[in-house]
């Protein structure tokens, strides 16, 4: 019996995402935090205002490295850690899947900053955690002169999507997925 086309795309798709979980697993832990920090100081550079939310947020969960595939459909995966007081005290995965992406790859960072302790609370006490259905995370993005305005923002949970060229205005975390895994 042959396969159908989507049938096809989602094997492929499921294929890639377990390749690309184990090429990010290969990271040890101590090498995710050192990652995930510098990913931070990215963000900092990257947008002024962006430091100040940073300071004042309860917790960070940093996906420093999110890998999207796409080839009709697409898959994106990514390992980081929630940092509280700047240390790590979780680990945490990404995943998705997607349909009718052109062919291509690409890498993003991620960050999520838990601004209130209640905010957290909720996240660790999960143990996989979805956005729009856990928590809404509010998306920064950059105003004119390519800083944030650090003060007009007042929500719980706020959300950076960010590269080596800066914040991605576009990018959103809708649908996205956190588990809590083992490090």
């Amino acid at each position: 019996m042959p396969l159908s086309y989507a049938r096809l795309i989602s094997a492929i798709t499921v294929a890639v995402m377990l390749l690309l979980s184990a090429v990010v697993q290969a990271n040890d832990k101590a090498d995710l935090v050192a990652s995930s920090q510098q990913a931070l100081v990215k963000l900092r550079n990257h947008a002024s205002g962006a430091g100040s939310l940073l300071d004042k947020a309860a917790g960070v969960l940093v996906y420093p490295d999110v890998v999207k595939v796409g080839f009709g459909g697409a898959a994106e995966y990514g390992e980081g850690c929630l940092l509280v007081d700047g240390k790590a005290v979780a680990f945490f995965s990404t995943s998705g899947a997607t349909f009718g992406l052109p062919l291509g790859a690409g890498v993003k960072s991620e960050a999520v900053l838990f601004m209130t302790a209640q905010a957290l609370q909720d996240f660790r006490a999960s143990q996989t955690w979805k956005v729009g259905v856990d928590g809404d995370v509010v998306m920064v993005r950059v105003a004119s002169g390519g800083g944030v305005d650090a003060a007009s923002i007042d929500e719980p949970i706020i959300g950076f999507v960010f590269s080596d060229k800066g914040l991605e205005n576009k990018l959103t975390l809708a649908d996205g997925k956190f588990t809590r895994i083992a490090r």
